[in-house]
């Protein structure tokens, strides 16, 4: 991102912005490098109770006020949670770019937290935590990821456990707040039709209350392995297979995407053509690479029937077990040019741009231009893919699986179809 600014304020604040004239909005937000891994077991989920109670109401809006300001003004507002970061993010139109920093400033700097607010944003969460349950293809990424990383922050739920929201006290949420939401570890970022000294000038008037300081390490991820399986009354088998990879500024973070993504990544990956396409196994088939600060995890995610999954499992290990071998340099180049291609498609977004800049700046302390990420997508060859495939498909499998069972092989028998 060649318009791409930085000024940092006195209290440690980052500003980022990316111009883009030829818009007439703008993408705006605040993220904080706050999120799931700074809980502790007890408080699972306060992060993300606390980004809905961000918009339950301030010392100057109710939660009624801020919802119709700005979608007075035609713009939207909106929050995740992470495990790494808790995001508050808006779109306006270009005029309206004062009040909507303003918005975000007051909901992070001001929230009431009102008790009666509190129990119903609980019964909403709870509600959420539910529906995630009920849904076996959402909720069986969360077994996956507490199973390769037990009983460490990593390992927990964004939404948390149901027992501990319920009784989640207002206090908690406060000192969650306030002991993590901290200028030195927070970035505002923007993209779209936009001056950078305007931005910089709202957040100093703005967010200057924040506190100068930067968050305390997290615990360190400990990758392990093992095995989840929940026996469920259901049409489909939902099975995640994951192996430890790499975090996110390593330097095989780059041959560890083009790996994902002609492993699973698309209609012309290894997985979806054999599996899907040749045979038919599976209706969704796909592998992602989920890479944090300290350490990472290549998985695959398939849904497949009962009957079917007997023969899914010999085949999807033949295709991991085999493919540091058999990859080859036009699967390598293909995928190179798909992940480059989906990076400047996604500059197209003043959004995606806007989250870019907060994400360089937290994992890396600077904005990554496009011809650097380019430059070292295009210095991913056969060798590194080969390299990494074998590091990656040598560590302890995890394998999670949820539905109707019976033909679903132990985590010994698929390790050892891995190992031969």
């Amino acid at each position: 991102m060649s318009n791409a600014q930085v000024t940092t304020l006195a209290n440690g604040l980052r500003v980022a912005t990316d111009r883009v004239d030829h818009v007439e909005t703008v993408s705006i937000g605040v993220w904080v490098g706050a999120g799931t891994r700074c809980e502790t077991k007890e408080v699972n989920g306060a992060a993300h109770l606390l980004e809905h109670m961000a918009f339950k109401g301030t010392e100057r809006r109710s939660a009624r006020d801020i919802a119709e300001e700005i979608e007075a003004v035609g713009g939207h507002l909106n929050a995740h949670t992470a495990r790494e970061h808790t995001a508050y993010y808006a779109k306006i139109l270009k005029d309206d770019t004062a009040l909507a920093v303003d918005i975000l400033a007051d909901i992070l700097q001001n929230s009431s937290f009102d008790p009666q607010e509190l129990d119903r944003e609980r019964a909403v969460v709870l509600q959420e935590i539910g529906q995630a349950n009920d849904t076996p293809d959402d909720i069986i990424f969360d077994h996956l990821q507490a199973t390769a990383y037990p009983d460490q922050p990593l390992g927990r739920p964004v939404l948390g456990s149901a027992e501990v929201v319920r009784a989640m006290p207002r206090d908690v949420l406060m000192g969650y707040q306030q002991g993590h939401y901290v200028a030195g570890d927070m970035v505002l970022a923007a993209s779209g039709n936009l001056h950078h000294e305007e931005i910089v000038a709202l957040a100093q008037d703005l967010f200057a209350g924040l506190r100068s300081e930067t968050l305390s390490a997290v615990e360190a991820a400990a990758y392990h392995g093992g095995e989840y399986r929940e026996e469920r009354d259901l049409e489909q088998v939902h099975i995640t297979l994951g192996f430890k990879s790499c975090a996110i500024g390593h330097d095989d973070f780059y041959p560890l995407l083009v790996l994902s993504n002609l492993l699973g990544g698309g209609m012309s990956s290894r997985l979806f053509q054999e599996i899907r396409e040749q045979r038919g196994l599976v209706y969704a088939i796909h592998s992602f690479a989920a890479s944090y600060s300290d350490d990472g995890m290549l998985g695959i995610y398939a849904g497949t029937g009962e009957r079917e999954v007997a023969e899914l499992i010999p085949v999807l290990c033949d295709e991991i077990a085999g493919l540091a071998d058999s990859v080859r340099e036009d699967e390598v180049a293909r995928s190179r040019v798909q992940l480059k291609a989906s990076l400047l498609m996604g500059l197209e977004s003043t959004g995606a741009r806007c989250e870019q800049l907060a994400q360089h700046l937290l994992v890396f302390g600077r904005v990554l231009g496009v011809e650097e990420i380019s430059q070292r997508m295009e210095a991913v060859d056969l060798a590194a893919v080969k390299r990494v495939a074998r590091a990656v498909f040598a560590s302890p499998p995890t394998l999670a699986s949820l539905g109707p069972l019976s033909q679903v092989e132990r985590l010994d028998a698929v390790a050892a179809r891995l190992a031969a």
